[in-house]
């Protein structure tokens, strides 16, 4: 596809006489940023999913590391107990030797010195142990009620974008909670026309709705993302091609989510991903429809989880 564009490019340089080898060479150049930029934001995107599913693997990782502590320490406490039986057995055993020689009876008192020495060790490490694991058993519930206020978080930022936007579902704008993020969705039809980037008055509306509601959620990361159907973009202008069309229309979303004073814009990260993450195939009308969309992806700070997991650790 680069291929085809690069030299569509210069047909089009060669048969303009306007346009100049430089206007070209900058054209190019532009294009090559454009891309790495693209990917780099792809592999932020992919980085922050990484991020999350490492920190619900070390969540289950101390689940597992709680129970085999628990599990040693119903070992030791019967250690403990088989300890103090044998102490016992050792105590009447003495009674009885009492009677016998004194080198039996003395060897007897060192037995149980000993024995008395190891029931103290097995003491000390029972009580340290249970220490260990009222601490650990203590920041894993913390943790676990963290992640519990994220989900419920999200949740009720879910409910009040969906009342903020009500007016525009069925207008090709869904609101959905999944994998512990809120996602917006709004089809092309409703932000721009064929071809174009300009966001139209119905679709600013939506979009100033939501980010309403972002500004009265300043600890929300926010990821704009663009998307086409896989028909090739034959217009002419400064667009190359489908990526580029997805990028600019994020970022004019981002534009328009950047007017409100309220929103940290270090939260916000505008992404294209051209034809290459549909929501259904593109060998019928109405599923390229669904796939020209925008989406506008929630997710909540794991700052505080990752710094807990650190204590824990």
């Amino acid at each position: 596809m680069i291929k085809r564009v690069s030299i569509g490019l210069v047909v089009l340089a060669l048969s303009t006489s306007c346009v100049s080898k430089k206007i070209y060479n900058d054209l190019e150049s532009k294009f090559t940023d454009l891309k790495k930029e693209n990917r780099s934001l792809a592999d932020e995107n992919a980085d922050f999913l990484k991020s999350k599913n490492q920190l619900e693997l070390d969540r289950d990782g101390l689940t597992s590391d709680l129970s085999k502590s628990k599990a040693e320490l119903d070992k030791l406490k019967a250690d403990y107990a088989a300890a103090q039986n044998k102490f016992k057995v050792l105590q009447d055993s003495y009674a009885a030797l009492e009677k016998n020689s004194s080198d039996a009876l003395q060897s007897n008192m060192k037995k149980n010195r000993d024995l008395l020495d190891q029931l103290d060790e097995k003491g000390k490490a029972l009580a340290l142990e249970q220490e260990r694991l009222n601490k650990s058993g203590q920041r894993l519930q913390e943790l676990e009620d963290l992640i519990a206020a994220k989900e419920a978080s999200m949740k009720k930022l879910k409910e009040t974008l969906s009342k903020a936007l009500n007016s525009f579902e069925g207008k090709g704008l869904t609101v959905e909670q999944k994998n512990g993020k809120v996602y917006v969705s709004m089809e092309n039809k409703l932000l721009f026309n064929s071809g174009s980037w300009a966001v139209g008055s119905e679709g600013k509306k939506a979009v100033i709705e939501v980010g309403k509601v972002l500004g009265d959620n300043p600890d929300i990361s926010v990821l704009i993302e663009g998307h086409t159907d896989d028909d090739a973009f034959t217009a002419s202008g400064p667009i190359a091609d489908n990526w580029d069309l997805s990028t600019k229309r994020a970022t004019a979303i981002v534009a328009i989510l950047s007017e409100n004073k309220k929103i940290n814009k270090q939260n916000l990260t505008a992404a294209g991903r051209g034809e290459f993450s549909p929501l259904a195939s593109n060998s019928t009308a109405d599923g390229k429809a669904k796939n020209r969309r925008i989406e506008i992806i929630l997710t909540p700070r794991l700052d505080e989880i990752a710094e807990m997991l650190n204590e824990i650790n």
